[in-house]
């Protein structure tokens, strides 16, 4: 399941949503993780809202988003994309929470983070048409 972060060098968790540069993607499942590519957050959009939906588009096929903060309409923005988006409390490393989601998805997943591991790369490819 492919999984982004905002951060400012990859390494820690440490940005706001809406001022983010990049987005770090990880594919992570229960046994195995790694970095996948780093997405650009920048957009040249004037309005808010074009801002908002730029980036989502951009994690366009990740299950969920790390973030330090977030917006409330940034929030509804991805979760009506099917990205459920996640503070972190502080400024946490990025290791640190892939281990830790491994540990829930080996265990016992939430029903929501079953569906996500579940869609799989078809959920990507889907998420991207729409």
């Amino acid at each position: 399941m492919r999984i982004a972060f905002t951060s400012t060098t990859g390494e820690r968790i440490d940005e706001h949503f809406g001022r983010a540069g990049h987005f770090y993607v990880w594919e992570v499942g229960p046994e195995a993780a790694r970095f996948l590519e780093r997405v650009s957050a920048l957009t040249s959009a004037d309005d808010e809202e074009d801002r908002i939906a730029a980036r989502a588009s951009a994690l366009a096929g990740c299950a969920i988003v790390y973030t330090a903060h977030i917006g409330g309409p940034a929030a509804a923005k991805l979760v009506s994309r099917r990205i459920h988006p996640m503070k972190t409390s502080g400024d946490a490393p990025v290791a640190e929470v892939v281990g830790r989601l491994q540990e829930v998805l080996r265990d016992r997943p939430p029903p929501w983070l079953r569906k996500a591991m579940a869609a799989g790369p078809a959920a990507a490819t889907k998420a991207k048409d729409e």
